[in-house]
């Protein structure tokens, strides 16, 4: 078997435990090729408006190399020409043939490894998380002129690894044939989060997080910022039938402060809780204390895997029909709903 080579802008805490799967269960010669160790040094996330270092292990038990960013804005926040890695070129030209695994074309980078690798002889595998529906949604110009890059760009991928349905349309809305693409669904550590289901019950939960025991509580989870709208939410939640229940918002951003003013103008002080940013570690918890489970989001949320995360704990979620996971892991009335994304009506109505 050929060896088997992911590319990664940075360490990512949804990833690390695959790579780490596959190096101790299976046979194959994994490395995984980074272009910046921001995630580990504890920089500024943009989103969450704090610094950030997690606090689960990103690089143990797999093999991996960093390559030097020689960008004049290096960041994976500074857009296309944030990653400039030459040292990669370099190495797919000295490099063993091998199947690489290359997660999107958003950096000057990845599109450099996808031409020059398919000509150095690799196996070019795409992974991306575009759906098409929200890709519906764009300016009509610069999308033809970006589906033109993208054609021009496929001629050089053998096989496209799609996460989910909307992304599969997406694929074939470009005209790659149902040969070429893989279905590698998108995944949590499941086992992480089972960990804490099955050891620690919902009352031992909510005690430690100083949580009541007698109230229904509606979680989300994610950053407080647009493309999230947990405003929608905190309407929706304070036109709601609510005497009996408390809304935990796990998360941080840059609508703080739009959140906490509409939840003192409201009244709502004894009934919402603005957790600040929770690191990995603590977020089964949350999950653990929860009785549903709402993702709101719009446009840019491709996927939304804080809904894997949640039905590790069985709960029923509520999400918009903007996230791709929508698509893949709701079944209407049986384990969730989905609502038109911005409905704040609906999704009362949901929660009620």
């Amino acid at each position: 078997m050929k060896p088997l080579i992911f590319l990664n802008s940075h360490p990512i805490q949804y990833f690390a435990p695959l790579y780490k799967e596959i190096a101790e269960t299976t046979d194959i010669d994994l490395t995984v090729w980074y272009c910046s160790d921001e995630s580990i040094a504890g920089k500024l996330d943009k989103g969450f408006g704090t610094e950030i270092k997690w606090n689960i292990p990103l690089l143990e038990g797999y093999r991996f190399e960093f390559f030097k960013n020689i960008s004049w804005k290096k960041s994976i926040s500074k857009g296309f020409f944030g990653l400039i890695n030459l040292g990669i070129l370099k190495q797919l030209y000295k490099q063993k043939k091998s199947i690489i695994v290359i997660h999107g074309w958003n950096y000057f980078t990845n599109v450099m490894a996808i031409i020059s690798g398919k000509m150095f002889g690799h196996i070019i595998c795409l992974r991306a998380e575009t759906p098409l529906n929200q890709e519906r949604s764009k300016n009509k110009v610069k999308l033809f002129f970006k589906n033109i890059l993208l054609r021009s760009l496929f001629l050089f991928v053998d096989r496209f690894l799609y996460i989910g349905r909307q992304n599969k349309l997406f694929y074939q809305s470009l005209s790659v044939k149902d040969d070429n693409l893989l279905f590698v669904p998108y995944s949590v550590d499941n086992n992480r989060f089972q960990a804490i289901y099955h050891t620690v019950s919902a009352s031992e939960a909510r005690t430690r997080l100083h949580l009541p025991q007698n109230k229904n509580i509606i979680l989300y989870s994610g950053k407080y910022i647009s493309k999230k709208r947990p405003m929608d939410l905190l309407k929706a939640f304070s036109e709601m039938e609510n005497d009996n229940s408390v809304l935990i918002l796990v998360g941080e951003g840059e609508l703080r402060n739009d959140m906490q003013h509409f939840v003192q103008s409201n009244h709502l002080e004894d009934k919402v809780i603005l957790t600040g940013f929770v690191n990995q570690n603590e977020i089964p918890l949350y999950y653990r204390v929860a009785d549903i489970f709402v993702m709101c989001s719009g446009v840019g949320e491709t996927w939304g895997l804080s809904v894997n995360e949640a039905m590790n704990f069985g709960l029923p979620v509520i999400i918009s029909d903007t996230c791709g996971s929508a698509y893949d892991l709701i079944d209407k009335d049986k384990n969730g709903n989905v609502y038109e994304t911005g409905n704040i009506n609906e999704l009362k109505q949901l929660l009620n």
